[in-house]
């Protein structure tokens, strides 16, 4: 049986007239979209045309839900309380949800932006209070989470779940991302994110920044949109892994 995995990037991360990321051609490749509902980024035009988009490639559509911080790109600490986590991200996802439904299209999943998504792993009240809004809104609905906190209560409440790994970012022994404040949290060698993905998917392992090899085990693979080269980083590893017998297939299809 061949090995299956989704391949995701972030969309719609743009805001009036500033764009980030090359959203058309990124959809031609993904097969699952986090689409920002306006807190860390996007406007109600970035984010309907996204959705429109999104649903002629067939694209798999979820909503990623950020900290209220358009300045920082939600990518700043903030200390909120379960009912403003809560709240924020039942309020993110209602949004999308609009666009969606006026599209004739369904949401497919959650993922949850930056520092909210960092912390969510780690912090279990965060962990909850996101899993509480998706409860309230629609139990069918995936959650993509890294291995942690987000995770376990997802499971424990009986929302599916998949696991993200990182095409381009550096692991930490722990499993945790290298931050992006330290250097060579971000992997540009285009050879390298091939291997490491292969390595990943194939293997369910990947060498960290302190040289050992750590298991991973994941069911998407994200690609980020706003870095450079990102659109034909994404068909290369998109081609490669085909090649290796791969199936490439939205969450909803197979998970």
């Amino acid at each position: 049986m061949n090995k299956v995995i989704d391949i995701n990037a972030d969309m719609g991360e743009g805001f009036g007239r500033y764009t980030i990321a090359d959203d058309e051609r990124l959809l031609d490749i993904v097969t699952s979209a986090n689409v920002a509902c306006g807190f860390h980024a996007g406007d109600p035009r970035i984010m309907g045309l996204t959705v429109e988009k999104a649903l002629k490639n067939h694209v798999g559509i979820g909503a990623h839900p950020g900290f209220p911080d358009l300045i920082g790109f939600g990518r700043r600490d903030m200390s909120l309380t379960p009912l403003e986590i809560k709240t924020d991200v039942l309020y993110q996802i209602g949004a999308l949800s609009a666009f969606v439904k006026a599209s004739g299209g369904h949401l497919q999943h959650v993922s949850p932006h930056g520092r909210l998504g960092n912390l969510a792993v780690k912090n279990r009240e965060y962990a909850q209070a996101i899993v509480e809004a998706v409860l309230s809104f629609d139990s069918s609905l995936i959650i993509i989470t890294e291995p942690g906190e987000l995770a376990v209560e997802a499971e424990k409440r009986g929302l599916k779940t998949a696991v993200q790994l990182f095409a381009d970012r550096a692991y930490n022994d722990d499993r945790t991302l290298v931050s992006r404040k330290e250097p060579g949290a971000v992997i540009h060698n285009q050879e390298t994110v091939l291997q490491r993905c292969l390595k990943m998917v194939l293997e369910g392992t990947v060498e960290t920044v302190s040289g050992s090899e750590i298991e991973v085990d994941g069911n998407t693979l994200c690609v980020h949109g706003d870095t450079a080269g990102s659109v034909d980083l994404a068909k290369e590893i998109k081609a490669t892994l085909i090649e290796a017998g791969v199936e490439v297939r939205k969450l909803e299809e197979w998970l």
